[in-house]
């Protein structure tokens, strides 16, 4: 799996994700709505997406993650998941909680990670 160095690329897998579970299907407008920008911007975003093989789109505006965006889009949803669970879990609001693993997700090593999950879960 190559890594996806670029925040916004991971934000933008995880929201399609998430989006997946809950609506039949994603389009541009979809993800626009949800993140709160530009649809031109999220345009964009899904054309790097492709040429980089994480997203297929249909001819309808279908977008669907490949394989290796899957794995991408799930590691860093676990990670939110979990990061933002125990941040609450050691009294930290809500919010802020979210806030923080929100960026924490993506500049954590897999090695940290995994050590904390471990620690963790004792």
């Amino acid at each position: 799996m190559s890594i996806v160095t670029n925040e916004s690329a991971e934000n933008y897998l995880e929201t399609i994700l998430i989006l997946s579970h809950r609506l039949p299907v994603v389009r541009s407008v979809d993800i626009a709505n949800e993140l709160g920008y530009k649809k031109s911007s999220v345009s964009i975003a899904m054309k790097n997406l492709r040429e980089k093989e994480h997203i297929t789109v249909t001819d309808a505006g279908f977008i669907y993650l490949t394989d290796e965006g899957k794995k991408i889009a799930e590691m860093i949803y676990e990670r939110h998941e979990f990061l933002s669970t125990w941040l609450q879990e050691l009294g930290v609001p809500e919010t802020i909680a979210v806030n923080d693993a929100c960026k924490m997700e993506h500049v954590i090593s897999r090695e940290s990670f995994e050590a904390i999950k471990k620690h963790v879960k004792g």
